[in-house]
């Protein structure tokens, strides 16, 4: 067997090496409901190693050759996709299934990209159980009126429930990270559909947050919205103010559609 792994601070590598963490997030996994699970950066396979026997269809994606030199050699003898690339460049309709579930420990100088990837395939991706940085982890589930509230939080919950499963130490990692972690959980929304315009919603959303402490009306300039909608009491507002289903009906008003 080749040695072990050492982790690529480049690529901000922090393998998980606590079983029962690695248990833990694959008992979240309803192994029923998915056809085909992703993990995202496996390392050496502390979680594949839970997830291999369970699922139906297993790929991980690893961007490491030296990782993915173990990792053929680990599970020669399983039914196991593994695939060497980019995850945030891999195209996830190549599944052709639109049940995936994406899973991993996830490197945390990506995660957020991962999240706004998984938005953009949401009619194939159903759900995400993935370890996370706290602070982002509690930034993609805070509500309106809190400070951590911004884009992430708005767009997840556009298509997703979401849940904060369990806090994480750093010392389940080697290296050990300077922060803590956490598990977080997405599941789609039985109806995902949203009633209006989603590309001006997106625009609207990351627009308004680029200048979080002003009113609504006035970091969205770049719009031109005509003065008679702007009269709208809404457009008094701070973009945190605003829950998921209110930047919805904003977004109606600026296009003129029926609310």
């Amino acid at each position: 067997m080749k040695k072990n792994v050492k982790p690529k601070k480049k690529i901000g590598q922090h393998f998980l090496s606590d079983n029962n963490i690695a248990n833990k997030i694959a008992e979240l996994v309803d192994f029923k409901k998915h056809k085909q699970i992703v993990e995202i950066g496996p390392g050496m396979g502390a979680l594949t190693d839970h997830l291999i026997d369970s699922a139906k269809k297993l790929s991980i994606i690893e961007i490491d050759n030296e990782c993915i030199e173990y990792l053929e050699e680990k599970y020669q003898k399983k039914e196991l996709q593994i695939i060497s690339a980019n995850f945030l460049k891999y195209d996830l309709k190549s599944f052709k299934d639109n049940e995936i579930l994406i899973i991993g420990n996830f490197p945390y100088n990506i995660s957020s990209q991962i999240i706004f990837k998984v938005i953009e395939n949401r009619e194939i991706v159903s759900s995400l159980t993935g370890m996370f940085q706290k602070e982002v982890a509690a930034r993609i589930c805070s509500n309106s009126g809190t400070k951590t509230y911004g884009i992430l939080s708005v767009l997840t919950k556009l298509y997703y429930d979401v849940e904060i499963n369990f806090d994480v130490s750093p010392n389940v990692f080697k290296p050990k990270p300077k922060v803590n972690s956490s598990v977080l959980s997405l599941k789609r929304k039985k109806s995902s559909k949203i009633d209006c315009d989603e590309e001006l919603l997106f625009k609207i959303v990351k627009l308004s947050f680029q200048q979080r402490r002003k009113k609504i009306k006035n970091s969205l300039k770049k719009l031109d919205i005509p003065e008679v909608i702007l009269e709208d009491s809404i457009f008094e507002y701070r973009p945190e103010q605003l829950s998921s289903s209110e930047f919805i009906k904003l977004t109606q008003i600026i296009s003129n559609e029926p609310i």
